[in-house]
């Protein structure tokens, strides 16, 4: 079984990719939420390309993952879950909801931090909101989100499959509830009590921090409701909020492979300074 996950965890992985964002694109094609603000020429290839970056740098650094993570605790009997005597299925049950758990107050103190909030504004400087944005992280949020998954696997002892389920339904759903999809308020409201939807997601990509800082769930919705973080809707519409990071609306540093990558190293002032001497240099 181990050598079985270790063998086709990638491949897996790549296939339920692929095939997601195939059928999440065409939805967007055929019927989108909003109004795309700049072309999917520009956005993409920049999105898809930190996606590759990571992957590469990831892969790299630390080839076995999660998974390997997990099986190498699992054979020394390391965490909590050693520690009991449950049945094997609800290991695995309590294992993946304790991982999203760890997701959540992860993502909330990626806010709360600066200088964490820094390299996690690449993912927000977005200033579109599609299926590619939930793929655009900055390589060092990546390797410390891999460092703190690590510790939370040691921690609780979560067994491989229970890993493996988890970091797949991660990668779909994470496409999903960034897609620029449009369904019905009736719908949207039922599935939101069972998974994080697009439009609560699209909330917090508010350029209103107010909102910004509100449903942080990626895979389950109950702990925005649990800890009082959830906003049902943005102030001023989907149609109508604006995406993105108040400073940050330049498309070559928000939507390049290089101002990603150098967008944590820049300030927000800095960057309101560079855009107000460009505007007072353009001939009137």
């Amino acid at each position: 079984m181990s050598e079985v996950l270790v063998q086709y965890e990638a491949p897996i992985r790549l296939g339920l990719f692929l095939l997601a964002f195939a059928a999440l694109a065409s939805w967007e094609y055929l019927a989108p939420r909003r109004a795309r603000l700049l072309p999917r020429s520009g956005r993409w290839p920049a999105n898809i390309g930190i996606l590759v970056v990571n992957t590469a740098l990831t892969r790299l650094l630390a080839p076995a993952a999660a998974v390997g993570i997990a099986l190498y605790a699992g054979e020394r009997g390391i965490g909590l879950l050693h520690v009991v005597d449950w049945p094997f299925a609800l290991e695995v049950v309590v294992a993946a909801i304790a991982l999203d758990l760890a997701i959540y107050l992860q993502h909330v103190m990626f806010h709360a931090v600066p200088l964490l909030w820094r390299l996690h504004r690449v993912h927000h400087a977005d200033l579109d909101f599609d299926v590619t944005t939930g793929a655009r992280f900055h390589p060092i949020e990546i390797l410390l989100s891999l460092a703190i998954k690590a510790a939370v696997i040691f921690v609780i002892g979560a067994p491989a499959l229970a890993v493996l389920i988890f970091e797949i339904a991660l990668n779909l759903t994470a496409m999903f509830n960034h897609s620029n999809i449009r369904m019905s308020d009736v719908f949207d409201a039922v599935l939101r009590t069972l998974v994080v939807t697009p439009d609560m997601h699209r909330v917090h990509h508010s350029v209103l921090r107010d909102e910004t800082d509100r449903n942080f769930g990626f895979n389950l919705p109950w702990w925005d409701y649990l800890f009082g973080t959830y906003r049902a809707q943005p102030r001023h519409g989907h149609e109508g909020m604006a995406i993105g990071v108040p400073g940050f609306r330049d498309p070559r540093r928000c939507a390049t492979l290089s101002g990603m990558l150098a967008l944590p190293f820049i300030r927000e002032r800095e960057e309101e300074e560079r855009r107000r001497s460009e505007s007072t240099q353009q001939p009137a």
